[in-house]
C-alpha cells in the first residue's frame, strides 16, 4: 500500500495546531480574573448585613475604580453552603466555620482565613404606642420557650438566618413552634410588622435602624427600641440597656454577635484586598459610623492650638 506522505504530514500539522490551541485554551483559562484592588470576584454576604456590607462596597469601589468585587445575599445557610461547594470563596458571616466545614474546604487544598470586622447588637423593637420599654434576658428566654405571658407575638426576619440560629443558642430552643412566634422574609418585614401591629416583638440586626433607608425610613420612625437587663451580668444586673457602640464595648448589652470575613481563596486577590478594606482605617470608620462596633476602634485624632 502506498502511502501519501503529503496526507501524513498535514495530518501531523493539524493535530499539532490543535493540541497547542488547547493548551493555549487552558492557560487563558488559568490567568486570574483578579488582584489585590483589581478584576472581579464573587462574595456571598449574609443577608442580614447588607445595609453594612453595601456601605463597605460603595467606598471601596469608590476607592479603587478597577476593583468589581460581586457580592450575593443569602441566609446564612444558603452562604455556608455555598462556601463549601466552592461555588464562592469568600463569605461574610456571623459565626466561624466548625471543624467539620474547615475540613471540607482544606481537602480541596485551600486555607481558610477568618477575620473578625464588627459586632452586631440583635436589637429588641415594639411599636411606639406600646408601653413595654424594657425586658431581662431571663423574661426573653421564657418568651422564646413559650413559658412567658404569650401576650406578645415574637417575629423575626427567616427561619434559615443567622439570627434565628443566634436565638436558637441563646434560648436553648431547637424549634420556635409556639402559636406567638413567627418568621417572615426580611428585617425589613419585621420593621413593618411592629410598625403596623402594637403587641409586636420584634428582633432584628441593629444595623437596619441606623440611617435606614427611605424605602422603609417611616416604618423605622414609628418603632422604639426595647432595654435588655441582664440579670447574669455582676457588674450591671441591675440595669437596662439599649444597644450602642459605648453599651458594646462595656460588655453591659448582652444581645451581640461578632461579623466576620471567612476567605478560602488562598491568593492574594480581591479577596485579600477586601478583607485588607475592611481591617483599614477608613473600612473601621465605615462600620463606626453605621453605629455598630468596629473591632478595632479608629483613633480620634486632636489638634490642640495654644493662644498667643
Amino acid at each position: 500500500m502506498k502511502i501519501n506522505l503529503r496526507v501524513v504530514y498535514v495530518s501531523i500539522l493539524l493535530v499539532s495546531i490543535a493540541s497547542l490551541q488547547a493548551c493555549k485554551q487552558k492557560q487563558v483559562k488559568s490567568v486570574p480574573t483578579d488582584g489585590f484592588n483589581t478584576g472581579t470576584a464573587t462574595f456571598v454576604a449574609d443577608e442580614s448585613f447588607s445595609p453594612i456590607v453595601a456601605q463597605e462596597e460603595y467606598v471601596y469601589r469608590s476607592r479603587f475604580p478597577n476593583a468589581n468585587p460581586v457580592f450575593v445575599y443569602k441566609t446564612e445557610n444558603q452562604a455556608v453552603n455555598m462556601l463549601l461547594n466552592d461555588s464562592v470563596r469568600v463569605a461574610i458571616l456571623s459565626r466561624e466555620l466548625d471543624t467539620a466545614e474547615r475540613n471540607i474546604i482544606t481537602r480541596r487544598s485551600l486555607s481558610v482565613e477568618v477575620v473578625p470586622f464588627a459586632v452586631d447588637a440583635i436589637t429588641l423593637i415594639v411599636n411606639k404606642a406600646s408601653g413595654d420599654t424594657a425586658i431581662t434576658v431571663a423574661e426573653l428566654k421564657k418568651e422564646l420557650n413559650g413559658q412567658g405571658a404569650g401576650n406578645k407575638t415574637i417575629v423575626f426576619d427567616n427561619p434559615n438566618s443567622s439570627l434565628v440560629r443566634y436565638l436558637k443558642d441563646f434560648s436553648g430552643n431547637k424549634e420556635f413552634k409556639q402559636k406567638n412566634i413567627y418568621a417572615l422574609k426580611s428585617n425589613v418585614d419585621v420593621i413593618k410588622y411592629v410598625n403596623e401591629h402594637p403587641d409586636a416583638l420584634g428582633i432584628i440586626g441593629f444595623s437596619w435602624l441606623n440611617n435606614p433607608e427611605k424605602a422603609y425610613a417611616s416604618y423605622v420612625d414609628g418603632v422604639k427600641i426595647v432595654g435588655v437587663r441582664d440579670e447574669g451580668n455582676k457588674q450591671y444586673a441591675n440595669e437596662y440597656f439599649k444597644p450602642s457602640q459605648e453599651s458594646l464595648v462595656l460588655k453591659q448589652y448582652p444581645l451581640s454577635r461578632t461579623l466576620y470575613m471567612v476567605n478560602s481563596s488562598s491568593k492574594n486577590g480581591l479577596a485579600a484586598g477586601f478583607v485588607t478594606f475592611l481591617a483599614s482605617d477608613v473600612g473601621q470608620r465605615i462600620i463606626l459610623k453605621s453605629g455598630l462596633l468596629p473591632d478595632s476602634i479608629p483613633p480620634r485624632e486632636i489638634i490642640l492650638k495654644s493662644k498667643l
